[in-house]
């Protein structure tokens, strides 16, 4: 079990170093997916932290957790609501019957030579 803590704890590390290095490198923008490796990163240390009774540790994680937490709440409440689809007004022409065919108003006339 003490395994289990020790894994958490060193793949905590990886997550937020991971997130940090392609942030600084322009790999990958501060956006979504750089608070959500925050958000688990900081997770997997709060649970190795409060494993090893380092309280400081925890306590410096549950504040990157709630900075993190917050940051994507604010980033979904300022995604646009989808916009339904608007259907294109029909035009109707004058002489053009609904059915898109085309009234003939004047027969053509044959021409004799």
């Amino acid at each position: 079990m003490e395994l289990l803590w020790e894994i958490s704890g060193w793949a905590g590390a990886v997550a937020i170093l991971s997130a940090y290095l392609a942030v600084s490198m322009g790999w990958l923008k501060a956006g979504k997916g750089f608070q959500i490796a925050n958000l688990l990163g900081s997770c997997a240390f709060i649970v190795n932290g409060a494993f090893h009774e380092a309280w400081p540790s925890v306590v410096t994680n549950v504040a990157w957790f709630l900075i993190s937490a917050v940051a994507l709440v604010r980033m979904r409440a300022q995604e646009a609501p989808p916009v339904a689809a608007v259907e294109p007004v029909p035009v109707q022409f004058p002489g053009v019957p609904e059915t898109g065919q085309l009234a003939i108003i004047e027969a053509p006339q044959a021409r004799c030579a």
